[in-house]
């Protein structure tokens, strides 16, 4: 039998986004200081910006790709974060854009909201995955094309990546263990043995 690239892409798009949803569901409750950063992707010769949202372990919290990146676009995707999470974060962190003050003052009043360069580098750091996966695939070919990619691909890829640096051989081993087991629980396909 051959397996053609086409037809993963197929598989992808037809259930990516229903593992990535029962990963999200499985995961516990992130982290309460939430880092948002923005940087631009070029589709089809158009420049749009991708928002992202990680929190203080480096878990991707959302994605959006809007074609701008001014306030209503910072509320958009502000109102898109806590309608996903259904919780308030203790402090947001964000670089010195503008329009993040603005949406902030508007959408979370009484979230602290700390704004400096170097303090966003989780943030900016989450980003990496997306350009190497982008010169991958070669370009994303539309914005909604780059939306369900990265939604779904997100948190599958920060299910398997549990920070190896930060563990022991055995630690490291036993989350990997853990994490497949998940992933057959929310996939529904039975452990090899």
């Amino acid at each position: 039998m051959l397996v053609t690239y086409e037809t993963i892409r197929q598989w992808c798009r037809k259930f990516g986004q229903q593992y990535a949803n029962a990963l999200r569901r499985r995961r516990p409750q992130p982290g309460d200081k939430w880092h948002l950063d923005e940087v631009f992707i070029r589709i089809n010769g158009v420049q749009h910006y991708l928002w992202r949202a990680v929190d203080q372990d480096g878990n991707v919290l959302d994605i959006l790709v809007q074609p701008r990146r001014d306030k209503p676009a910072a509320v958009r995707f502000l109102r898109k974060l806590l309608t996903s999470l259904a919780y308030v974060p203790r402090v947001v962190i964000t670089d010195k854009l503008a329009s993040y003050g603005a949406a902030m003052r508007e959408i979370l009043p009484s979230v602290e909201h700390r704004r400096h360069k170097g303090l966003n580098n989780r943030a900016e750091n989450s980003h990496q995955a997306t350009r190497e996966r982008e010169r991958r695939m070669r370009r994303f070919k539309d914005p909604g094309h780059a939306q369900r990619f990265l939604a779904a691909y997100g948190p599958i890829a920060d299910h398997f990546r549990p920070r190896r640096h930060r563990l022991t051989a055995d630690a490291y081993r036993q989350a990997r263990a853990e994490r497949f087991a998940t992933w057959r629980a929310a996939a529904g396909t039975p452990a090899i043995t």
